[in-house]
């Protein structure tokens, strides 16, 4: 049987468990075919890239099938169906990858950064405080000698 990967994303209102549900009843359908899931990712909640149905995140999650093409038709017709689904898409490949995917990778990368050292307390600087009064504004009143200075009236 061919192999198929499929990425779906469920909205940011159901829970995890309720996305992992959606992945069980398609791999009790899938088994009951005579196919089988040969790797099933949670990716987590992450942002959407832009707005879809009023939703800004979702569930992503990463289903790898080992199905017939009629069954994928008929799995691609119920996620269109689940208002709970937002988006899927179902690619054919040669083979599923054994090891995590990319994204999965690319978490642990994050992770195993650690610690980094205090963040400088200045937005761009190089962690110098600066106070109110040291701004170039106030320097240059300072300078110009206000009580000297009266605006051109002369006494």
């Amino acid at each position: 049987m061919p192999l198929y990967e499929t990425v779906l994303i469920a909205r940011n209102d159901v829970t995890q468990q309720q996305v992992e549900q959606i992945a069980a009843d398609i791999q009790t359908e899938l088994e009951a075919d005579g196919g089988a899931v040969k790797k099933n990712e949670y990716w987590g909640l992450r942002s959407l890239a832009y707005r879809i149905k009023k939703n800004r995140k979702g569930h992503y999650l990463l289903l790898g099938l080992d199905a017939k093409p009629s069954f994928v038709f008929e799995m691609e017709r119920k996620l269109g169906l689940n208002e709970d689904v937002l988006r899927f898409m179902t690619l054919r490949v040669e083979e599923i990858e054994e090891g995590p995917s990319a994204v999965l990778a690319r978490k642990s990368d994050e992770r195993d950064r650690g610690f980094r050292g205090p963040k400088p307390t200045g937005r761009f600087e190089s962690g110098r405080r600066r106070g109110f009064d040291d701004r170039e504004e106030f320097r240059a009143r300072d300078n110009t000698g206000g009580e000297e200075f009266r605006g051109g009236f002369e006494e």
